[in-house]
């Protein structure tokens, strides 16, 4: 069934990770498969048998070729540094290379206990596993780079997070799952010789371009290829109005891909100070926050590659700040692209961030929910006529009545036709999200009703979140007051 393992990072020094076999479970049962990603990763399934799938994708069964393992890495939680954490509760059965040729991983999450779990179970309760299936699935859907789901197992046994909870156990694919905390597992230790080592192989797999670099310039050119990748992961995520909710430095890939969704969320009314994570009671995650938090992260990276990008440390330290000062621009750069995309702009004029800045001003202000505001003014550039539905959004509609002037003033200067505009903020603009209160009602029923359709009807419309889907218009509005969900859990 599962395609040739590769096992690149199983031949790196042990040091690097903990060999470890998953935990089997009672009553492995397979309650979601992502086949077009299974056939895009290379799996043969002309012969697909769900009770058989389900004993590979529990880790009852190893694979042929695969060498189980969890990884080792420290990080940054909320700021505060902790030199061991690794995977206490995840196991990498290898590497794949699917069928445009890139390498994946496959990791089984929620396997069981391993020599990371500081006194953990190494189990999930299966509303995570669910949690993380619909909003990874939405967001490659949204076109943000992500780690994928694959398949979800529920295994027959419950696990104590405060109450009894059915466990579950998730089938996750990434390009990696090397962080900024892997590299800090290494320097924390003083093992130079293991960063050098960790970072050649994100070269290889990641930043091939860098191979022929020599010296300080190759770690250097990492340092900026990372920060590169961060940059523009992040404007996506404002882009769509995410909030990851635990952006510590062991949650940021070095791939520049979304990975570990906790307490994630979609923001419904525009706040930017908005928060949705439990244990974030300080705001450090908060949504205007990301972009600087990511920069904090590169700077922890920096850190670890200092002794590689020059031996004189105070060159170093000068030569890696002033990379890291770039980000703000080049931030702000890729923001402005994905902004300017929403409001169906393809020119760059320099007013445009004022108009962007004006606009999330007046939504602010307006209590306007962020999804409804972009796709109905898509509508609005096809038809005047869509303008009521937009306004009423807004509970200040003489803030939004006066932008759409300047708007307008701004679309004039534009060469594109009318039909190429709309078609373009259409595809820049989702009609559906995986709204706090829809994912939460999929996962009661699931949890409580062994009752799988509203997670199912959920993952088929968020996963064409562009579509119009006539017939399922009760899934683009916002939630009711009663419906509202104001804080998520990682649930681990």
């Amino acid at each position: 069934m599962f395609p040739p393992f590769t096992l690149r990072y199983a031949r790196l020094p042990e040091r690097f990770y903990a060999h470890v076999e998953p935990v089997p479970v009672r009553e492995p049962h397979l309650v979601a498969f992502n086949r077009p990603l299974a056939e895009a990763l290379g799996f043969e399934l002309s012969a697909f048998d769900a009770e058989e799938a389900a004993v590979w994708f529990s880790g009852n069964v190893v694979p042929r070729g695969a060498e189980p393992l969890a990884q080792a890495y420290a990080g940054h939680q909320f700021g505060g540094f902790v030199p061991q954490l690794g995977d206490g509760r995840a196991v990498l059965l290898g590497e794949v290379t699917d069928r445009d040729g890139r390498l994946r991983d496959i990791q089984l999450k929620g396997a069981g206990r391993t020599p990371f779990s500081r006194g953990g179970d190494g189990r999930s309760p299966l509303g995570p596993v669910l949690r993380e299936y619909l909003v990874s699935e939405a967001m490659h859907a949204l076109g943000v780079p992500t780690t994928r789901a694959l398949a979800a197992v529920t295994t027959g046994e419950r696990v104590m997070r405060g109450i009894p909870e059915p466990g579950a156990i998730l089938t996750r694919v990434a390009s990696s799952h090397i962080r900024v905390g892997t590299f800090q597992y290494f320097a924390a230790r003083g093992d130079i010789d293991g960063v050098r080592e960790l970072a050649g192989h994100v070269i290889e797999r990641h930043y091939p371009a860098l191979e022929s670099r020599q010296g300080g310039e190759r770690y250097l050119g990492l340092l900026e290829a990372v920060q590169a990748r961060q940059a523009a992961l992040i404007a996506k995520w404002m882009g769509v109005g995410f909030i990851h909710g635990v952006m510590n430095t062991d949650n940021t890939s070095v791939s520049g891909e979304t990975i570990d969704y906790g307490p994630c969320a979609f923001m419904e009314q525009y706040d930017p100070k908005m928060v949705f994570s439990s244990i974030d009671e300080g705001g450090r995650y908060a949504y205007s926050n990301q972009p600087w938090i990511a920069q904090w992260n590169l700077a922890r990276l920096a850190e670890t590659l200092l002794p590689l990008i020059d031996d004189d440390s105070e060159r170093a330290v000068e030569r890696a700040t002033e990379l890291l000062q770039r980000f703000p621009e080049q931030y702000e750069r890729e923001w402005l692209a994905v902004m300017r995309a929403k409001l169906g702009l393809v020119s760059e004029k320099p007013g445009d961030k004022a108009l962007i800045e004006a606009l999330l001003a007046a939504m602010h202000r307006g209590r306007a929910d962020f999804t409804l505001t972009f796709r109905r003014l898509a509508n609005v550039a096809e038809s005047a006529a869509a303008e009521a539905a937009l306004v009423e959004l807004f509970e200040r509609p003489e803030e939004i009545a006066g932008w759409l002037e300047e708007w307008r003033e701004r679309l004039a200067q534009e060469e594109q036709g009318e039909n190429e505009r709309v078609q373009r903020m259409r595809r820049a603009n989702p009609a559906f999200i995986p709204r706090n209160h829809r994912v939460q009602q999929a996962l009661t029923a699931a949890m409580d009703e062994n009752d799988y359709g509203p997670f199912e009807t959920l993952l088929e419309i968020i996963t064409h979140p562009f579509d119009d889907q006539p017939g399922r218009e009760e899934y683009l509005r916002p939630a009711e007051p009663t419906e509202r969900v104001f804080r998520t859990f990682c649930g681990t």
